[in-house]
C-alpha cells in the first residue's frame, strides 16, 4: 500500500473529468496509478436538447449517467460526490439556490473534502485553478474548498470526525499557459466562433482567460493513446457536445492540441515550486 500511487482530481460538473483533464487523467490511469473523480455537483443547470432526455427523468439523471460511461473509458478507479446543486453562469438565479455549491459555506464543503481525502489517501491533488478556468462560480467554489481542504486533512484537531489525518504530498492548478489562450482567441473566428460567445450556450467569455498569466511548474506530454481514451470519454458527454469533436468549439481545441503536441498544464500550489518544470506530478514523491 505504500508503494500505492494515488491521484485525486476535484472538478465541479459530470464532464470536467474529460473536457478538463480527461487526456492527463486517463495517462496516469492507463500508468496503474488509482485516480478518483470528486465531482461537486449533479450538473443539473447544463442545457440538454430533448432528443437526450429519452429514459431520463432528469439533466442531472442524465449527466451522471454520462459522466459513470466518461470514468469507464478513462480507466478511473472511482467516482465520488459531494452533492451539490449546479449553481449555473455567473449572475445567474441559480447562484442563489439554498442546494448550490456557490451558495455553500466554504467551511462545510472543505470538510466533505477533507473526509474524501483521508478516505483515498492521494499523494497528488489537482483541482481547478482561481479564476475558475472561465469564471464559472463552481470552480471557483471547488478551487477555494480544495485549497483549505488539502492543508486540513493532515491535521487532526481539523474536522476530527472526518477519520485519521492525512496529508497529500502535493496541489496542482490546472491551467493554460496565456500565450495558447491568446492564439485559440486568434483563430477562432476563422472558424466562424467569436471568443467572446464560446461554448454550448455561447455564455463563455474566453477573453477574460486570456488575461490571467499562472506560472506553468508542469507539463504532461501525452501520447496518441492517451488522446483516443480521452476522445472516447468525451463521446459519452454527448448531451454537452463531446460526439463531436470534429465539431463546434471542441475542433478548435483538437486543431491546436495537433500544433502544439498533446500535452496538459499545471501551476503547483504546494510545495513551493522550483524553476524546474517538471515532467511527471509524481515527481519528487517517495
Amino acid at each position: 500500500m505504500m508503494n500505492e500511487r494515488v491521484l485525486v482530481f476535484f472538478g465541479a460538473h459530470p464532464d470536467d473529468e474529460t473536457f478538463g483533464l480527461g487526456t492527463t487523467l486517463a495517462h496516469y490511469a492507463a500508468a496503474g496509478v488509482k485516480v478518483y473523480y470528486v465531482c461537486a455537483t449533479h450538473g443539473e443547470v447544463g442545457t440538454v436538447d430533448p432528443e437526450y432526455m429519452k429514459g431520463y427523468a432528469t439533466v442531472a439523471e442524465l449527466r451522471l449517467q454520462e459522466m459513470k460511461c466518461a470514468a469507464k473509458e478513462l480507466g478511473l478507479s472511482g467516482v465520488l460526490y459531494l452533492d451539490y446543486r449546479d449553481s449555473g453562469m455567473s449572475g445567474s438565479p441559480d447562484n442563489h439556490h439554498p442546494d448550490a455549491l456557490a451558495a455553500a459555506p466554504i467551511e462545510q464543503v472543505a470538510g466533505k473534502m477533507v473526509k474524501l481525502i483521508r478516505q483515498i489517501r492521494p499523494q497528488v491533488v489537482i483541482t481547478h485553478d482561481a479564476g475558475g478556468g472561465y469564471g464559472h462560480p463552481d470552480h471557483i467554489a471547488v478551487h477555494n474548498a480544495v485549497e483549505r481542504a488539502f492543508h486540513l486533512a493532515g491535521d487532526q484537531a481539523k474536522y476530527p470526525e472526518a477519520g485519521p489525518a492525512f496529508q497529500p504530498g502535493k496541489l496542482y492548478f490546472a491551467v493554460r499557459p496565456r500565450g495558447l489562450m491568446r492564439l485559440m482567441i486568434r483563430v477562432m473566428p476563422l472558424f466562424g466562433q467569436n471568443p467572446k460567445r464560446f461554448g454550448r450556450n455561447k455564455d463563455i467569455d474566453l477573453t477574460r482567460m486570456s488575461a490571467d498569466d499562472y506560472p506553468v511548474n508542469a507539463v504532461i506530454r501525452l501520447n496518441k493513446r492517451d488522446i483516443m481514451t480521452r476522445n472516447k470519454a468525451s463521446a459519452c458527454h454527448a448531451s454537452q457536445g463531446g460526439a463531436g469533436p470534429r465539431r463546434g468549439p471542441f475542433r478548435i481545441l483538437r486543431l491546436l492540441e495537433k500544433i502544439q503536441g498533446p500535452r496538459d498544464y499545471f501551476m503547483r500550489e504546494y510545495p513551493e515550486p522550483t524553476k524546474k518544470r517538471e515532467k511527471d506530478l509524481f515527481e519528487g514523491l517517495e
